[in-house]
């Protein structure tokens, strides 16, 4: 797509809609930031706000926050105001998690008439620098059900590099990408190289039993146990060479994005 077109970026202040749209920025091309506090206000509950989000754009970057569906008539909508090409933030091993909400944009997306691409990452990096393993790693101990079963932790930069490719040029329409980092590491050592890049111990606790005597048996604590447990079963996540063949540089290590963070004081 040209410079001149305009890309509508959903999430604009989260971890990855707000580097989506730094990077659409600086390579040189128009952008309009939207979220319930950004540059234009969009809200999934108040329908009266898309309308002006979407006005003028042909390019959509699609994101809802965790437990927000993706609401069809609003895809619809943008496909009638004209977005022509769509690049949905999904998950990967929605399937065996048994992520309905995802599983249901995905569907919208493919059904929308518009070109599509869908991003499936890996456990983000930022998960524990911006996100939810941020206290967990500042009370110096992480705890999720998941043993030790490697995952390939993808940095949110990344993401966003592949989504402004898939937003901006030929090539990535009716494609599903799996994102992942450079390797696959677990749980533990994942927190041990935050631990050594920080100077102090992270503990991690790995087991059901674990996850449920901290979150009580409660039927929520219970489900997401199970899905942690369909998770785990699938063993160790392989990684993608997604990234670097769509971007044509390597993704980041988990390694470099421990010694970044911790260099800005992520964890002080």
């Amino acid at each position: 797509m040209t410079r001149d077109v305009m890309i509508l970026v959903l999430g604009a202040t989260g971890s990855t809609g707000r580097r989506v749209a730094e990077q659409l920025r600086a390579a040189g091309h128009a952008v309009r930031g939207a979220s319930r506090s950004g540059q234009a206000t969009f809200d999934w509950s108040e329908p009266g706000t898309w309308e002006p989000a979407l006005s003028g754009a042909s390019a959509l970057y699609l994101m809802a926050p965790d437990g927000v569906p993706v609401d069809p008539a609003f895809v619809s909508l943008a496909v009638e105001r004209g977005v022509e090409r769509i690049v949905l933030l999904s998950s990967g091993a929605i399937e065996a998690m048994g992520d309905e909400r995802l599983l249901a944009a995905e569907r919208t997306v493919r059904d929308s008439g518009a070109e599509w691409t869908i991003l499936r990452p890996s456990w983000f990096n930022q998960n524990f620098d911006e996100g939810f393993f941020r206290p967990a790693i500042m009370a110096g101990e992480v705890l999720i059900p998941l043993g030790d079963v490697r995952q390939a932790f993808v940095d949110a930069d990344d993401i966003a590099a592949v989504a402004a490719a898939a937003l901006t040029r030929k090539g990535h329409a009716g494609r599903a990408y799996d994102l992942t980092g450079p390797a696959s590491l677990a749980f533990g050592e994942a927190v041990e190289i935050i631990g050594r890049a920080i100077g102090r111990e992270v503990r991690y606790l790995g087991g059901d039993e674990d996850y449920i005597a901290a979150n009580g048996f409660s039927g929520e604590s219970i489900h997401a146990a199970k899905a942690f447990g369909a998770l785990r079963a699938l063993g160790d996540q392989p990684v993608a060479d997604t990234v670097s063949e769509v971007t044509g540089r390597p993704p980041k290590s988990f390694e470099t994005f421990a010694a970044e963070a911790a260099a800005k004081g992520a964890w002080h």
